[in-house]
């Protein structure tokens, strides 16, 4: 299973998962392999610019004041600290990912550079794109040419630029994206494309990285890495016997009538338009910390907030035409008072949460479109009935509590698809932030089905909400269920995603100043697993949403 927050998009990446469009957590792949376990994790080091400080944490959350956000393993560095939210109160992406573009020969050692950026960056949701993976496809006189090394990869119609300035221009509004792999064996485009979301901060580098014009409308930051040509010409000759399966003689051959005059041509020209220039690449650190200090400066200034500001928005409000709260009847309103009793015993609580949840996903997909659909039954008449007019249904919970949904909603629907979204509170900010994403391919056609226990100011739902329209789902296909809400929670919801359809089976008025939903339910994930949160912990960490 693939968790890397940092994507290269390189040829020798494994395939994806056929069965998930994405796994995401807050990891960033290192080169190398090994072992993926977290087994020996090193001492916590110095904190210097390009030393970032390591140590284990407790909790793999944000909630930590005093732990560095980062786990690491000898394979690969794990951020352990969230996502915070790139939209403001309406919904709309608010700040846009801040890109680095890496310009500079073949083998001049861009990646080495990218991947030191990272390094002394220190921040999570790092995306590493490469230009690689954007070369053509080539037709069956191409691929005889390149069998040969008679074609030529360095210049800028041997790369499709048309998809690479729509990726990355997407990608830099913070939409998921999905980048081709390159087999540099075959010279063709592998079936597996990678798909890549949630970026901060995006490095794009390749060769002809400042060679077009709508390119470099989209970098924030243009860094030209120059290396001597002899060095160059040695890594290369080491890279493409080792990794791209060539000979000495055809790399050599390829060099002199493509590479080198490319560079001269197309390449060199380009330092013209870098912020920096960075001699002797990745050795170069007083560069490097340059680059980083800026950076971080950068991302300082497109620092939001969100929770506060839904907390004083709305007040006083009706109720939006939106939502529909379930009918009150005496069964339903029983079952609220077991398991709002703070006395109940875990085994009444889950027992009578499960029946509250059943019934809400039955009403939930009454509110799905139907269309006409005739039947013949075993006697040979007919029978006019309905069916979902639509491809089908997907369910996506808002781990931890939200997971508890799942199972009524299997109970009902047959063969559902699952996807999943950790959201939790940063204790210092009180923002929520986005940890780790699983969710299914191809659902912009899909009704989305977004659970969660509760939802209180809905920070989470909001996060939530945005994460599924990144990924092209349509907001009128999307109903958020809860099992309670408080009224500002649904407003913000509403007022920002308008068309969003929120169901619920209370919604209380009041939240207190620590945001916890008055007279609520207490924190239902804690109350449904038989778990105890800290006691510095906000009741909207896992179960009381926020």
């Amino acid at each position: 299973m693939e968790t890397t927050t940092s994507s290269d998009s390189k040829a020798d990446e494994p395939p994806a998962d056929e069965g998930v469009e994405e796994d995401r957590s807050m990891s960033r792949s290192d080169s190398g392999s090994g072992d993926d376990s977290l087994d020996g994790l090193s001492d916590r080091a110095p904190r210097c610019p390009l030393t970032p400080s390591l140590s284990p944490q407790k909790r793999t959350t944000s909630q930590s004041k005093t732990e560095p956000p980062l786990l690491r393993t000898n394979k690969r560095t794990i951020y352990t600290a969230g996502r915070p939210p790139w939209y403001n109160v309406t919904g709309t992406t608010f700040k846009e990912a801040f890109v680095i573009g890496l310009c500079g020969g073949s083998a001049s050692g861009k990646t080495t550079v990218a991947n030191k950026i990272i390094e002394a960056l220190d921040v999570p949701w790092v995306v590493l794109l490469s230009m690689d993976s954007f070369y053509k496809v080539l037709n069956k006189d191409e691929q005889e040419l390149a069998a040969k090394n008679e074609y030529n990869f360095d210049h800028p119609d041997a790369f499709d630029f048309e998809l690479l300035v729509t990726v990355l221009r997407k990608l830099k509004k913070g939409k998921s994206i999905k980048v081709p792999v390159y087999d540099f064996t075959s010279h063709c485009r592998r079936k597996e494309w990678k798909t890549v979301y949630g970026a901060n901060v995006v490095i794009f580098e390749g060769i002809l990285a400042f060679a077009n014009k709508e390119l470099l409308k989209l970098l924030d930051m243009k860094v030209f890495v120059d290396t001597d040509s002899d060095i160059r010409l040695i890594r290369r000759l080491k890279r493409d016997i080792s990794q791209r399966g060539r000979n000495i003689g055809g790399i050599i051959k390829q060099y002199n009538k493509f590479v080198k005059p490319a560079f001269e041509q197309y390449i060199e020209p380009t330092v013209q338009v870098a912020d920096i220039v960075v001699p002797r690449g990745g050795e170069n650190f007083v560069a490097l910390d340059l680059i980083v200090q800026h950076v971080h400066s950068q991302l300082e200034k497109r620092e939001i907030t969100v929770r506060s500001a839904l907390a004083s928005a709305h007040q006083g409000q009706p109720l939006p035409k939106t939502l529909s709260v379930m009918e009150s009847k005496p069964q339903v309103r029983g079952m609220h008072t077991i398991i709002r009793n703070k006395e109940t015993n875990r085994d009444e609580f889950i027992f009578y949460s499960k029946r509250l949840m059943r019934l809400l996903i039955e009403h939930a997909l009454s509110f799905l479109p139907l269309k006409p659909l005739s039947v013949e039954t075993p006697q040979g008449g007919v029978y006019d009935g309905k069916r979902l007019s639509g491809k089908r249904i997907t369910g996506v919970s808002i781990l931890r509590a939200g997971e508890t949904m799942e199972q009524a909603l299997m109970a009902v629907c047959k063969d559902i698809r699952l996807g999943k979204i950790l959201i939790q509170t940063n204790h210092d900010t009180g923002e929520p932030e986005l940890h780790y994403l699983r969710l299914p391919k191809d659902m912009s056609e899909d009704y989305v089905i977004l659970m969660d226990s509760t939802v209180s100011t809905g920070a989470a739902a909001l996060m939530a909400v945005r994460v599924l329209l990144d990924h092209d789902v349509a907001e009128d296909k999307i109903f958020l269920l809860s099992l309670l809400m408080a009224e500002m929670g649904v407003h913000s919801v509403a007022y920002a995603f308008p068309k969003v359809r929120i169901i619920t089976t209370a919604v209380d008025k009041e939240v207190n100043d620590q945001f916890h939903i008055i007279p609520g339910i207490g924190n239902f994930g804690d109350r449904y697993f038989g778990t105890d949160a800290p006691s510095d912990l906000c009741e909207s960490d896992e179960g009381m949403d926020f």
